[in-house]
């Protein structure tokens, strides 16, 4: 028997804490042909989606698929997201959360060194999978051009 990965009871977790705090859950999203969105809001091929109770109905959070239905410009659409899919999660207001490593269509991850998760305190979907060295002390530009205007960044967790 093969063992189920920690990734969607992680998700579960954190998408509960956000509840339990009062902060609105969103997930970042790899979108491929498996991923039922709709196509119009997709940048990149990437999508960030709110998950929260009031943005879904029916919501199921799985160990293979996270599946809701969500309204998109007024119309109601259903949404499925393969657990492998999922980037990142985390909390609107204060961007903390929990990045995952990108994993191919194959569901080996892309990254092949060690099994990393990265702790995000940055809401922008495509940091989802940024990793940023430990090393690394000099602020980066905001963008604004400013250097650690308070901003989170990734961090590598070992």
């Amino acid at each position: 028997m093969q063992e189920i990965s920690t990734k969607p009871y992680l998700l579960r977790a954190l998408y509960e804490w956000c509840t339990d705090n009062g902060y609105t859950p969103h997930i970042a999203v790899r979108v491929d042909n498996q991923t039922r969105v709709p196509r119009q809001f997709v940048r990149d091929n990437e999508i960030v989606l709110n998950i929260s109770f009031e943005a879904t109905s029916q919501l199921q959070m799985g160990n293979e698929w996270i599946e809701f239905h969500a309204r998109f410009s007024g119309k109601s659409h259903k949404i499925e997201v393969p657990v492998a899919n999922v980037l990142a999660i985390y909390a609107r207001e204060n961007g903390q959360g929990m990045a995952f490593p990108v994993e191919s269509a194959g569901g080996e991850a892309t990254d092949s060194e060690d099994d990393e998760t990265v702790i995000a305190d940055e809401p922008e979907a495509t940091a989802a999978a940024e990793k940023i060295s430990e090393t690394d002390e000099e602020p980066r530009p905001d963008d604004d051009g400013t250097k650690g205007g308070g901003r989170g960044h990734l961090k590598v967790v070992k």
